[in-house]
């Protein structure tokens, strides 16, 4: 299937707004040949996509549904996709008055704070790494160099669940990783 096709109906400016795939209703399709590798990278049929404007557009049409699975959505068809680890990765992060803003892979921003926070999760090998929500069921994934940035400022919380380090964004914790308990 060309992927042109898929991302024909939409704005590629920077400034457009992001389809309302959460609302879309189309019957599924089947499986498409794209994977979105757990170091970001997008491959279809097996070779890399290189172009980034065509991911950032193919990007606006994927949600993860309640099955767990991703799709490529338009208001005609759904296709499943594969994703390695999470869709997105942390490529940046910068704190202004106590209040930090993750910036994805593709471009994509997020603010943590009470409603947005830092979730451990493992990834495929088993390391527990944070991820946060950016939007339609979809996670971003810290990449390595935010990951070690963030841990070389973090602080100490005690939790009901052993000492953890994090950072505080907009007065509201958020977890970076646990520390593992002493043995005697």
């Amino acid at each position: 299937m060309p992927l042109e096709s898929l991302t024909a109906h939409l704005d590629a400016s920077p400034t457009a707004a992001l389809p309302p795939v959460d609302t879309w209703n189309p019957p599924f399709c089947g499986d498409m040949a794209l994977t979105i590798a757990a170091d970001g990278r997008w491959w279809h049929e097996g070779s890399p996509i290189g172009r980034a404007r065509l991911v950032r557009l193919l990007s606006h049409l994927l949600r993860r549904e309640e099955d767990g699975d991703y799709y490529l959505v338009t208001p005609v068809e759904k296709l499943r996709i594969q994703v390695e680890d999470r869709p997105f990765l942390i490529a940046d992060a910068d704190c202004r008055d106590g209040v930090w803003t993750l910036t994805t892979n593709l471009g994509d921003s997020v603010t943590l704070g009470a409603q947005r926070h830092l979730v451990i999760s493992h990834m495929p090998a088993g390391d527990p790494i944070p991820e946060v929500a950016i939007r339609f069921g979809l996670s971003a994934r810290l990449n390595r160099n935010v990951y070690y940035r963030l841990i070389d400022i973090a602080e100490m919380h005690e939790t009901f669940n052993g000492s953890e380090l994090g950072i505080y964004s907009d007065g509201a914790w958020q977890p970076l990783g646990r520390l593992p308990e002493e043995t005697p």
